[in-house]
This record gives C-alpha cells, structure tokens and sequence, in this order.
C-alpha cells in the first residue's frame, strides 16, 4: 500500500456531541458492516459504555474505501479510525489515540455550541500538529443553531466558515462529502518499509489463548507471524503469534507494514510485562533508538478496595494487572486494613474513572468489593516538620503541623441565563475567581481555581442541575495549596467505620458532619436493632443520627384478651432486640462507601 493510501485520523469533540454515530456512518459508507449486523453505536462495544451513552474506552478500526466506486479506475484506501472518549476523565485516551494518527475531525455539536472539552481536546491535537478537519454535527434537529456556531468555530480555528463542513451524523447528510474531502485534506502517513522494524504500543488487552494482544502504530519496517520481537522498555522477548487489523474485530493478515495501525499478539501471559508506550523492534534490532513514548498520566482520586472475601485477593490483584493493560492511568498498590484484610489502595483520574473502573470489577471479573471514599493526594507536615503523602483519611496524622492539598485552574462555559447560578455553585464549592469573558452571543467562559477534593463528589452533576445540562467544564491542577483540614470520622453502631471517614476544611466540619449521618441514615439498610450513626472530631462526638430497627408486629396474632400478654411478647421483643444489638455484626453493602460520596 503505497503513502498516499492510508489516511489515520481521529474523532474528538466534548461528550454526546456525536462522535459515535458519525463513526457508524463511516462503517456504513465503507461497507465495513453489513447492514444486517450494523446497530447505533457499534464500536462502544462495553455494556456499560451502552448503558451510560457514552466512550470510556478509544476504539480502532480499519475501513476499505473507494471514493469513486462508478469508476473501475478507482483508487482504494485505507482509513485508520480512532474513536476516542468525550469525557475529560478519559482524556488521557485522547492523547494516546491522538500520537498515533496524521488528523483529527474536531466535531461540535449545533445545538450546543463548542464545550469545555472541545477546547481541551482541540489543544491536545493542535500540539500533536495534526491536520484538523472542523465539522458541525446534528444540523437536522430544529434547535440547531448552526450558523452561530460556524462563527464561533471559525473564530477559534482563525478559519473561514467555508472551510468547516455541516453534517448530521444521524441521517447521514453531508457525510460522504467529508469523507471525500477527508482524503484529500489528511496527509498519508511516512511509509519506511527499509528501516529496522519499529512500533509504539497505544493500547492493548488481554486473550487467555493469545496472551497479551498490543495495538500499534507501525512507523519503521514490517512484522509478519512468527517473528521474534523485543520491549525496549521492558527488555522482554515473545514470538509474534498473529498480526493484523481492526475489522473493528481482531482480523488476520499476512504482513503489518509501517504507516499502519493494527495488533499484534505477543503470546506472552504476563500483562505485567507490556506497557503502553513502549516500543516493539525485531529481536536483532534491540539497539535502535525507541519512539517518544506517554507520560505517565497522575491519579488525581484515590480509593481503597477491598475484597469481600479475602480469598478473592489474588484474583483482585489480576483483575488490576489485566485491567492495566488498556487502561495505563490505572495506578493500584497493596495496604492492608485491620478489620478488612489485605487490599488495595487505587488511583484513578476521576471520579466517573473509579466508578467505570469498580463496576468492570464486578461485572467482568464477577468480585465482590468494599469501596472506600474517594480522596486525593495531601503533603502533611508533623510536628518534626517531615513531609509525607497521605492518600486516605486511615493514615491522616494527629495534629499535623501544616497541610497542602492539590489545586485546579477549572474552565467553565455556560449559557449567560444561568450564569449567575453558576458563580453561586462556584462560590459555595471553595473557587477563587480568576477571570470571565463573553465566549458568545449568549454564552461566558469562566476561569476559577478550587480545591480538587470539591470536583471529586458531586460537583458536575450540580454544575448540570443548576444549568440545566448546558454548562461544561475541563480543569488541570496547578499545585498545592495550604489548607485548613482536618479529619471527620464516622462510627457506625459505636465501631470506627475508617473507610467513611474523610479530611474536610475546618469552617465546614459541622455541616458536612451533619450532612453525612443524615445520608448514612438514609442508604443503610434497616437492621433488627437500633444503629447510631456519628460524626467525630477529635475525640468529639459532633453529629449524630439512628436507623431505627426493622420490627415484626408480634401482637399480631392476637385478637382482643388481656392486655397484659402483650405487653410480655413486646417485652420480650425488646430484650431480644438488646441482646442481638450487643453481639450482632453490622455488614455495611459495599454500594453504599461509593454512593455516600458521589451522589446527591
């Protein structure tokens, strides 16, 4: 396949803007899917990416084109797709999809203009130097406003507005006409078939037949079956079991060439052993220089999980090290909890990422977990003046000298009705106002620095709710800052629940205390006896709520007769109901850890 044959490229935009369904209709115009087999949203191919409507994970696929099939004449192409997450918790999915293609379609939807995820996504790309392809999406629905969005688009890009293309991704207008112009305007990839073999791995999963399967990106030479292969990053060796591209299922061929996107099975069974952004080389080609790898992305949230059955520990620990594998912001390491065994404490970049990550735990690797709070990183001075990282509330010090905690610069774009809401929700979640300036007509970017512990709750779905789903937002963190925290513990039926407890600014001790008993009260399951619910600090018991018990009505059977008798039966139900409070073992659902601090 010569250079100007193959075309690698991208879709990024802010989440539900489309990106999806426009890859369906590529599937569709390249003849990659039959038409019996097609259905809306093909290459999400998780059922939790299905259930929430959104990618969590970057997809590749490989489509045959041919843009004047009237004419025998006709050149063939190779279109390389990458279809990448909208959400900014999985922006690092973006920027390893981004390394390994020439293009981008930077798609924004009519209806909502350019988001804060468009802009985040659009200056990962612009520094990749890829050729962008702007295009407005859903210019069917009656409340698209797509010429205002053409100008605003034009603005941001220094572009003509001839030059940005109006499709609808759903009804397939205008989407043969990008294709053929995505041609034209994305360069072919460097072909050099002369140079030792050399691949950069973007992602990877886990076969239990092929061993670890790595997805490349091809820059020097060609690989074929049975060739022996070197990490240069790791130092480890394999044998090619299989090399090939994405149909979007794993489809065999005979020979992966440079310029290409495509996998290759390593047969090795240790998913430790491959890391994404190593390069792959011939094992006689150990010396050659390795490609620009990633940056280790930084956990921002961390969690403590915790098998519930404390056999099920190692197969925690491979569900981690298999998860890791297409997943490398994952970051996990052993702890160990006195009343919950051995564990583990992980780090995620966000709060949607923990939960997507706990669910594909239980559901992929059928585990049952205990799920701590979320937090994040805090350096804590003592008494001696020794910094440490503290990564959960169990390892918080007595009475440290000082506290730094992590800082975020938060972008904000919101229509200007509800403006006012959101500067009352940035306000009341500790910001610090930076700027403001009109983004449109009617919409204001906003700039604010907050601590990174407020984001981690339920601050988005707040930021939704007083917007009306119209405002979005992206952030990085800028540092650490000293604060005023200490630490909130819970007891549950007398008994320190640690994994509840949590490091809060001082000022809010009280209200968040309250706050918490109260929602405990709420998501705990009724018992046979009372369960008293606290709030303390230091040594103080501040709040306090108790889940009544669940009773049965004993008197029931009883018609009429002397009253006496059921005074007895209740009694007794009382009596019962002391003795199996004080040997009764309170089992909290694991659900309701996670719940307590990420939802409303």
């Amino acid at each position: 396949m010569e250079e100007n044959q193959i075309r690698n490229f991208v879709i990024i935009s802010h989440i539900d803007h489309g990106k999806s369904t426009l890859a369906d209709r590529f599937l569709e115009l390249t003849d990659t899917i039959s038409k019996e087999k097609m259905h809306p949203q093909y290459l999400d191919s998780m059922d939790l990416e299905r259930e929430k409507g959104i990618t969590i994970k970057m997809k590749p696929v490989t489509m045959i084109y041919r843009p004047l099939q009237s004419q025998k004449s006709s050149s063939k192409f190779i279109l390389n797709l990458i279809d990448t997450p909208g959400h900014v918790d999985f922006s690092y999915e973006v920027s390893r999809s981004l390394a390994a293609v020439e293009g981008a379609i930077l798609l924004v939807d009519a209806v909502k203009g350019i988001q804060a995820q468009t802009l985040a996504n659009l200056e990962l790309a612009q520094k990749e130097k890829l050729v962008l392809i702007p295009v407005i999406n859903k210019i069917d629905l009656p409340q698209a406003k797509t010429e205002e969005t053409k100008k605003e688009l034009a603005n941001l890009l220094n572009i003509k507005e001839d030059e940005i293309f109006s499709i609808s991704a759903k009804t397939g207008e205008n989407v043969k006409k990008l294709l053929d112009s995505l041609i034209l305007k994305i360069p072919g990839p460097e072909i050099r078939l002369e140079k030792p073999f050399r691949a950069l791995i973007f992602d990877s999963k886990y076969d239990s037949f092929l061993g670890v399967v790595a997805y490349v990106r091809v820059v020097d030479g060609k690989i074929r079956k049975g060739e022996e292969i070197s990490f240069l990053a790791s130092q480890d060796r394999g044998i090619v079991k299989e090399v090939g591209i994405f149909k979007p299922d794993l489809t065999p061929i005979e020979e992966l060439k440079s310029g290409q996107i495509g996998f290759i099975t390593t047969g090795i069974k240790e998913p430790e052993k491959i890391r994404i952004g190593d390069t792959i080389t011939k094992i006689l080609d150990y010396r050659i220089e390795p490609l620009a790898g990633y940056r280790e992305p930084e956990p921002k949230v961390f969690v403590s999980l915790y098998p519930e059955n404390q056999t099920d520990f190692e197969l925690l620990k491979n569900a981690f090290l298999r998860l890791k594998l297409n997943d490398s912001s994952l970051f996990f390491q052993p702890q160990k909890y006195q009343l919950l065994g051995r564990g583990f404490l992980c780090g995620f970049l966000g709060s949607l990422h923990a939960e997507i990550t706990i669910e594909r735990l239980k559901r992929e690797f059928n585990l049952n977990l205990i799920v701590g709070a979320p937090q994040v990183c805090y350096k804590v001075l003592n008494q001696q003046g020794k910094e440490t990282s503290v990564f959960n509330a169990a390892d918080w010090p007595e009475n440290p000298q000082k506290v730094f905690e992590p800082w975020v610069e938060l972008k904000v774009i919101t229509p200007l009705f509800f403006l006012s809401k959101v500067f009352e929700l940035l306000k009341s979640f500790g910001g610090k106002y930076l700027d403001s300036s009109g983004f449109s007509k009617d919409r204001f970017f906003l700039v604010y620095q907050l601590p990174l512990r407020s984001l981690i709750g339920n601050f988005y779905q707040k930021l939704l709710n007083v917007s009306q789903g119209f405002a979005s937002l992206t952030y990085r963190e800028i540092g650490f800052e000293e604060g005023d925290l200490v630490k909130l513990e819970i007891l549950i039926a007398g008994k320190t629940e640690e994994l509840l407890s949590r490091i809060v600014p001082k000022t809010q001790v009280f209200l968040e205390a309250r706050k918490m008993v109260k929602k405990l009260k709420e998501l705990l399951p009724s018992q046979l006896f009372a369960v008293s619910i606290q709030a303390k600090i230091s040594g103080k018991i501040i709040a306090r709520e108790t889940k009544k018990a669940r009773r049965r009505d004993v008197i029931a059977p009883l018609y009429g007769g002397d009253y006496t008798r059921k005074r007895k039966l209740l009694e007794k139900q009382k009596k019962g109901k002391e003795k199996l409070k004080e040997r009764g073992q309170l089992k909290i659902p694991s659900g309701v850890f996670f719940k307590m601090f990420t939802s409303d």
